[in-house]
């Protein structure tokens, strides 16, 4: 089975071509206005518009007003929808469409509980807690934490990088991982290298397991 790999951020149009050519399924475009790595809707356009086929494009939102969300939709051809804060099952169906819903892994939290909230979510992805931080914190947490069994496809996130990554697939075995600022140079910024890293450590491990 091959791990997919979604790299979340993108800001720039030749990241998102180069994070494909890399071997990335999937980029995320932040639609939060206190992100670094926000995106406007004309920014998104610009990027999608330089993909190739066959690539999984989502939108972040963290509780986002339904106003806004509409308006990404209606303006940025996408995929999925990423639910990054607290909403609800019923807030993620509102649209109509694929989501992905984020689960933190914070003290006391019962992450298993959660995951039974969202049973027609096309995956739930699990990030760092990191208080006042929606995601891209780029901290870990430990993985042991993670429920054995979910009852969505898991995509792991949270301070990932090239150095990490193949333990955390050791440890946790998810359908992806989820990379941002263990792939940057700065908030936003991608660089090809880390990239390329990241990808081949995770295909390394692909080959090493399958």
């Amino acid at each position: 089975m091959v791990t997919r790999v979604k790299i979340c951020g993108i800001t720039r149009p030749q990241d998102g071509v180069a994070a494909v050519a890399a071997g990335a399924h999937a980029i995320g475009l932040v639609f939060h206005p206190v992100s670094p790595r926000n995106v406007s809707i004309a920014q998104a356009r610009a990027i999608v518009a330089e993909l190739p086929p066959l690539v999984c494009v989502v939108a972040l939102f963290v509780d986002a007003a339904e106003q806004l969300i509409r308006e990404v939709l209606a303006g940025v051809s996408l995929d999925l929808i990423q639910f990054h804060g607290d909403e609800s099952p019923d807030a993620c169906r509102l649209y109509g469409r694929r989501y992905l819903k984020v689960l933190h892994a914070r003290p006391g939290f019962d992450l298993a509980a959660a995951a039974t909230r969202y049973q027609d979510a096309a995956g739930l992805l699990i990030d760092a807690f990191v208080p006042g931080v929606a995601g891209g914190s780029g901290r870990t947490f430990d993985w042991a934490v993670v429920p054995a069994a979910l009852p969505r496809p898991l995509v792991l996130a949270g301070g990932l990088n090239a150095s990490n990554v193949a333990a955390a697939l050791d440890r946790v075995r998810p359908y992806a991982v989820d990379v941002s600022s263990g792939v940057e140079t700065e908030p936003g910024i991608k660089d090809l290298t880390r990239i390329r890293a990241f990808m081949r450590t995770v295909q390394q491990w692909d080959q090493k397991h399958g």
